[in-house]
């Protein structure tokens, strides 16, 4: 009865072992299982909430807003950026939202039913000086107390302005984004701007070389700047030497300005818009302003300044709308006066009454 036999104490070992062995790798498996549970717990991309993850993809709308008159010349070119407008607002990438026509004649035309019209009052009569760009300001001002504006951010354009492909929000969030103009030089006027943009305020290089357009800006910081616009525009106007050296850019420095002194600056982007005669190519535009003339000679050389043999110039439709099918460039005409021209001619075949004259 005294010891057990050598083949009992080799059996009880190889249990202890096998249950040992069972134990451990049974820790190790679950604390595998609990490491992983752990690793997806703690990762970033897939604990961030579904909500967030929307958001970042969620459309930013914003709402086009062009200040016009109820004249032929203003009237056809509105009726062509709306055709685009319309063409462009529903594709991939647009964030387009609603169309105003800001009209500041003070009262109903002939288009309210053609394009979504909001009507305003024009400055009082001799306060504009000539210089009708003045109610522009004026009108935004009007524009933003009276109407319902659905969307956060506005997109202030012209109607000279064709929407080349669809057009995103470019601003992010209170940065404003603009279009940079090379003849917009704050720096070189320094004497003039100080007395409406004081030491203060900071360097003049504060002062963005940009217009009101085209600009996509929030809506809460253009109802604060667009006072501010007005009343510095008007003041340059009855500066004689202000206006004298601003000339027709006189509203745009005024915007510039205005926006600076409320501490708002902006995204510059080349890539807002091309201008033809000197912009050439397309690249990645996404408006052709067509506010130039474009003169040719029949060999496709470009006549500025002189009446080509081949033309298209916007001023040459003062009193009623370009006609239908316009005649293509020459030759050798860059690809930026090319495409204006098919845009126009393709706007005119589709619109209805085009050939009413309105």
């Amino acid at each position: 009865m005294g010891r057990a036999s050598p083949l009992l104490l080799i059996l009880a070992a190889l249990a202890s072992f096998l249950l040992t062995y069972n134990l451990v790798i049974l820790v190790i498996q679950n604390r595998f299982k609990v490491e992983r549970v752990s690793s997806r717990l703690t990762d970033p991309v897939i604990q961030m909430p579904t909500d967030l993850k929307r958001s970042e993809q969620s459309r930013r709308p914003f709402h086009v807003a062009v200040t016009a008159t109820d004249a032929p010349y203003s009237k056809w070119q509105c009726r062509i950026m709306y055709y685009w407008y319309k063409n462009m607002r529903d594709k991939d990438s647009s964030e387009m939202g609603g169309f105003t026509r800001i009209l500041h004649s003070g009262r109903p035309d002939n288009l309210m039913d053609e394009i979504p019209t909001f009507v305003v009052d024009p400055l009082p009569a001799g306060m504009d000086q000539g210089y009708i760009v003045l109610n522009r300001p004026w009108a935004f001002v009007q524009w933003l107390e009276k109407a319902t504006i659905e969307e956060d951010y506005i997109l202030m354009a012209e109607p000279d302005h064709i929407f080349v492909k669809p057009l995103p929000n470019l601003a992010r969030e209170s940065y404003p984004t603009g279009f940079p103009f090379f003849y917009i030089k704050p720096s070189e006027h320094e004497k003039l701007l100080r007395r409406f943009f004081p030491e203060e305020k900071g360097p003049v290089t504060n002062i963005d070389p940009i217009g009101n357009s085209p600009v996509i800006i929030q809506k809460s910081q253009l109802e604060k700047i667009a006072p501010t616009w007005m009343n510095v525009s008007l003041r340059m106007k009855d500066d004689k030497e202000t206006d004298k050296a601003f000339g027709w850019v006189l509203e745009m420095y005024g915007y510039a300005v205005a926006s600076a002194l409320h501490g708002v600056q902006h995204i510059l982007r080349k890539d807002f818009m091309i201008q033809p005669p000197w912009d050439l190519k397309l690249g990645n535009t996404y408006i052709i302003h067509y506010t130039y003339g474009c003169d040719y000679s029949l060999k496709g050389e470009l006549t500025y300044g002189q009446i080509g043999e081949w033309r298209f110039d916007k001023r040459s439709y003062l009193r009623g709308p370009p006609p239908k099918n316009l005649s293509l460039p020459p030759p050798g005409v860059p690809e930026s006066v090319v495409t204006l021209v098919k845009m126009v001619n393709q706007a005119t075949a589709n619109i209805p009454g085009w050939d009413d004259g309105r």
